[in-house]
């Protein structure tokens, strides 16, 4: 596996290796050993699974209070994804920063995105399924987000009018979301 460092410290691409035939290909999405080998050390507890029909549907800005912050190992199985971090760290160097990846079935990239940032998605393709580890349970009551068209955030995003759920229409920008991330530094 291929690991590609973050402008937002944290956040990692990985780049599992593949390997292809006549019939298709194998790879290994997740080994625990590996990923601690490479410093990835956190204990995966439950897989979640989305399918989205169309290309547009914007899926974010979600993220869980601590203390029962997400970490989430993110790939699309199927189709292709614009995914975004936001890191909403208090007192970070890079605090209200982005970046977005295309994570697809073709580059079988995979994004880890640490407690502390906001994530989100946006279709490309249709039929788009899109698979991710996390290392806590979902909590309604520590569920938040950030607006996805946020201003002072700036996030380029592939659509202009994308396909929401009412929840996803109605979430604070960044500013103004309640948040309790505090930057670490490592």
């Amino acid at each position: 596996m291929i690991i590609i460092e973050s402008k937002l410290k944290g956040v990692k691409l990985i780049e599992p290796k593949s390997f292809g035939d006549h019939r298709g290909f194998f790879m290994e999405s997740y080994n625990e050993q590996v990923f601690k080998e490479l410093g990835i050390i956190e204990h995966f507890i439950q897989d979640n699974h989305s399918l989205s029909k169309e290309a547009g549907v914007l899926r974010g800005m979600h993220y869980q209070l601590s203390p029962k912050g997400q970490t989430k190992l993110i790939r699309a199985a199927t189709g292709a994804i614009y995914d975004v971090v936001v890191d909403m760290r208090k007192g970070s160097p890079t605090y209200g920063e982005w970046e977005g990846y295309i994570l697809s079935e073709h580059n079988k990239r995979q994004l880890l995105v640490p407690k502390g940032f906001a994530h989100g998605f946006c279709t490309i393709t249709g039929n788009v399924n899109v698979l991710y580890k996390v290392d806590e349970y979902y909590s309604p009551e520590h569920d938040r987000g950030i607006a996805w068209n946020d201003e002072d955030l700036g996030i380029n995003w592939p659509v202009t009018n994308p396909i929401l759920s009412p929840k996803d229409e109605n979430h604070p920008q960044l500013k103004d979301a309640e948040n309790n991330f505090v930057w670490e530094d490592q």
